[in-house]
């Protein structure tokens, strides 16, 4: 297979044609992009078509095997790509796409590094810098590094305010309103839900209201128990991913745990979460379902995503439980149970933060669920109580107790919303 890649890569070099073997004929076509270079607020860009074409066979080939030696070689072909490349989009093209291999594999260290190098580059493309600006702020949130990901956002919203005052508008609105949902979801985060509403106000009639963008406002809406228009948006954020192609224009182009493939997963899991916060039981359990078929599908059976969503799924079992006066412990303690195996907790001899875990909120919503199908059970009650204890003291979200998260009220104003994208809780 690295054959072909090598090929990709003469042809990249001399902007040629290149045999394509059957197997790699089944890549995405290429396409042409063009920017004008004297209008530096131009989202559009440009790259040699074959490095589109190394791009998405090095991804390909990564995620067909899962394994660690295609991960590599995938890596490799990519190397290759980039060195060849002359234009400085197309290099950033191929570093979003080396930052996102990594970020799949848990390595996030070298993703970052990736993502930074995009920031020095002098490219002409806004829309590489946006995309790479949102996956380094994703990746500092789900490493819980809230201060580093608050200052990305500043920097990708002083770019685009700076240009639009030099140059004026032109093209770039959807990327400002990529850069004021990626703010707004930060101060989500921090729980700051005033300012968040100054970041995604007006959102819903801005025509950049797209992906991510429709995800993190509805979340914020989601998060306030304010309804109303929360589906659509989630299902907008679906269906605009579901028709699109990652690398393939300025739009779409996105990277790590905030590509396609993680919004339209983040978006499934949300509408789940939603349907079960209205009571749509059976809808709840369809949707989330496939969310969870889906993670292991995309990241295979162990991976972390699959316990976040089935920590969703067993938050919903206690939900159904408590609303219908019925009784789940043996469903939900058998996917609490899984959902730590797979989010590999620590000995609760370990605090959670003092572990200084990523995913450690979700993991003390797992632990605090399954230590309350414990303490009820008299043989166990011990048990139960000690891994209460634990989340309690792991549990670090600002904006709503562990009590408030597992034992939701009609009348609260506050709701648990988990976000697979960034594996933390709103």
């Amino acid at each position: 297979m690295l054959r072909i890649g090598a090929k990709l890569c003469r042809a990249a070099r001399i902007g040629g044609s290149v045999f394509v073997s059957p197997k790699s004929s089944q890549l995405p076509p290429p396409r042409f992009f063009s920017v004008n270079n004297n209008n530096v607020n131009t989202s559009s860009f440009k790259t040699n078509p074959v490095a589109l074409q190394m791009i998405n066979y090095a991804l390909s080939l990564a995620r067909t095997q899962k394994s660690d030696e295609s991960y590599a070689q995938a890596q490799l072909v990519l190397e290759q790509c980039h060195s060849a490349q002359l234009d400085e989009s197309a290099k950033g093209l191929v570093l979003l796409a080396m930052s996102t291999l990594f970020s799949e594999r848990g390595n996030f260290g070298e993703a970052i590094e990736k993502l930074q190098k995009i920031q020095d580059l002098g490219l002409s493309s806004l829309a590489v810098k946006v995309a790479a600006s949102e996956a380094l702020a994703g990746l500092y949130l789900e490493s819980h590094q809230d201060d580093a990901s608050s200052a990305t956002a500043d920097i990708c919203l002083q770019l685009l305010e700076t240009i639009r005052l030099e140059i004026g508008g032109g093209g770039s609105e959807f990327l400002e309103a990529r850069a004021k949902a990626l703010k707004g979801l930060v101060e989500l985060v921090r729980g700051n839900i005033e300012s968040a509403l100054s970041f995604f106000e007006g959102a819903q009639g801005d025509k950049g209201c797209f992906g991510n963008v429709a995800l993190s406002y509805g979340e914020f809406l989601h998060c306030k128990r304010d309804f109303q228009m929360v589906r659509e948006l989630y299902q907008k954020a679906m269906h605009d991913v579901s028709e699109s192609k990652d690398f393939t224009d300025s739009q779409s182009l996105s990277a790590c745990n905030m590509n396609l493939e993680e919004t339209l997963l983040g978006a499934t899991c949300a509408l789940g979460q939603l349907e079960a916060h209205l009571g749509n039981f059976d809808d709840a359990e369809e949707i989330l379902t496939a969310a969870l078929k889906k993670a292991e599908e995309c990241f295979g059976n162990y991976h972390p995503k699959v316990g976040i969503i089935l920590t969703c799924i067993a938050l919903m079992y206690r939900h159904k439980a408590a609303m219908e006066r019925s009784s789940s412990l043996l469903i939900q303690e058998g996917l609490y149970r899984r959902a730590i195996e797979v989010l590999k907790a620590p000995p609760l001899e370990i605090e959670g933060v003092e572990a200084k875990l990523s995913r450690r909120d979700i993991l003390a919503l797992a632990r605090g669920g399954y230590a309350e199908t414990l303490i009820v059970q008299q043989n166990r009650k011990a048990e139960g109580e000690k891994l209460k204890q634990w989340a309690e003291k792991a549990w670090t979200n600002r904006r709503l107790s562990l009590a408030e998260a597992l034992e939701p009220s009609e009348s609260s104003t506050k709701v648990v919303v988990i976000d697979t994208r960034i594996s933390r809780v709103l």
